[in-house]
């Protein structure tokens, strides 16, 4: 068994998803596990829904409208016959129903906040942003059936099982490896990001969840590989937008794809890459419009290859240097102190350093919590503060691009260890 995953910008249109077929197509598909995300940026526009809801705004609804003309336009765009799909495959895919399932999911949208009578934001939200998944899986579904690629529709909820942390839910592993073990036929297509808690009612894994679907999926399935589909030709050692001439790392190790993703790279996450380390199950990261070239493999080898430097940039961050008023010691209190608060208001850190009597750090403010935590600390502490820092990551750092970063820009704090170094500056 091999699992594939297609994320939005895969199936963002038509001929996105006419390409699914073609690489389908070009790579097989016998045995074969599908994981598909919301098309393009349904799930952003399902946010907005919410808001709006949330806000007593009425407008929601022609949002829900709105959302239901565009996967249409998809549906009768995929019922044109083009040089690459025949009139009988047209044909049974006008034949599958699935307008009429595109409508019965809107007005299950529609219902689900019309009858809503909680007030956990969390819940709510799982609730509704799970339907952009379920659209998109029953178009390609329905789509790859009529080009004579079989694939059985499954539901996510029905094989993930997790618990009750909504946007953020954890796996109940052994009843999740039991509903996936009972999938039956050869090959099947399902929901990312998506699961259900004890109660049925739906949940989402959180950040890079789709990927995540496609590494429990494996685990559970023992299977052979993942490959995950973008539009890029695989891992590269650096953001083309923000540096040149980046390379493509052709193999990865699984503790250094690790690293990357914790110090911001658009990897993979590391919740994906640890159910696949655990049982040596090959990731691959490969272009979807050039499905023949190898892209990057995530794996158990020694070393990167080619091993040069990485270079990771974060930008619109917070840097806070907290100081103690009295002159005394930052002590092993004082910063177990810090790190509660900086939960509580869920800031993402991304460096810290401490002297004697300071403690700096790098945090991303998701939540715009960054005054409740300011006025928490300010109670005990003295805090400077600079908003709208870049934090610079070289993994395997060489002087060359050391030098241009400190020398265009404002450096706050630097910290260099063996393998890595990160530069704060001002943006």
């Amino acid at each position: 068994m091999r699992i594939f995953k297609f994320g939005g910008a895969s199936v963002k249109d038509a001929n996105g998803v006419r390409n699914v077929v073609n690489v389908l197509r070009i790579t097989g598909f016998r045995d074969l596990g599908v994981v598909v995300s919301a098309m393009g940026k349904t799930t952003n526009a399902l946010e907005e829904i919410l808001a709006r809801y949330q806000k007593n705004d009425n407008s929601y609804l022609k949002l829900i409208d709105k959302l239901y003309e565009q996967h249409n336009e998809i549906i009768v765009e995929l019922e044109e016959v083009t040089d690459f799909i025949n009139e009988d495959e047209v044909l049974r895919f006008r034949e599958s129903g699935i307008k009429n399932i595109l409508k019965g999911i809107i007005e299950a949208l529609k219902g689900e906040l019309l009858r809503n009578k909680t007030k956990n934001y969390s819940f709510l939200y799982d609730q509704v942003v799970s339907h952009g998944e379920l659209i998109s899986t029953k178009i390609v579904a329905a789509f790859l059936n009529a080009c004579n690629i079989p694939v059985q529709w499954v539901d996510a909820r029905e094989l993930i099982k997790t618990d009750t942390k909504y946007r953020d839910a954890g796996v109940q592993w052994q009843e999740t490896e039991n509903t996936i073990k009972n999938i039956s036929g050869s090959s099947f297509l399902t929901q990312g990001f998506i699961g259900s808690d004890d109660n049925g009612f739906t949940t989402t894994l959180g950040r890079e969840g789709s990927d995540y679907t496609a590494a429990i999926l494996a685990y559970c399935l023992d299977a052979e590989s993942v490959t995950i589909w973008k539009d890029v030709p695989g891992v590269l050692n650096a953001d083309p937008r923000v540096f040149q001439d980046t390379v493509l790392l052709e193999k990865i190790p699984y503790n250094e794809a690790i690293e990357l993703a914790f110090y911001g790279a658009s990897v993979i996450h590391p919740k994906t890459l640890q159910p696949l380390q655990r049982k040596s199950i090959p990731l691959h990261v490969k272009s979807f419009l050039n499905p023949k070239e190898n892209g990057s493999t995530i794996t158990h080898s020694n070393t990167l290859l080619p091993e040069i430097p990485c270079y990771i940039v974060r930008k619109n961050l917070i840097f806070l240097r907290v100081s103690s008023r009295d002159f005394s010691f930052i002590g092993e209190g004082n910063i177990s102190e810090i790190f509660h608060e900086l939960s509580e208001a869920k800031m993402q850190v991304g460096l810290l350093q401490n002297s004697a009597i300071s403690f700096s750090i790098c945090v991303e403010d998701k939540y715009s919590l960054i005054n409740v935590l300011l006025s928490r600390l300010q109670e005990r502490y003295d805090v400077s503060v600079v908003k709208n820092v870049a934090l610079y990551t070289i993994r395997h750092y060489n002087g060359e691009k050391v030098s241009s970063i400190e020398n265009e820009q404002q450096v706050l704090l630097k910290q260099r260890t063996q393998e890595t170094l990160q530069v704060v500056v001002k943006q």
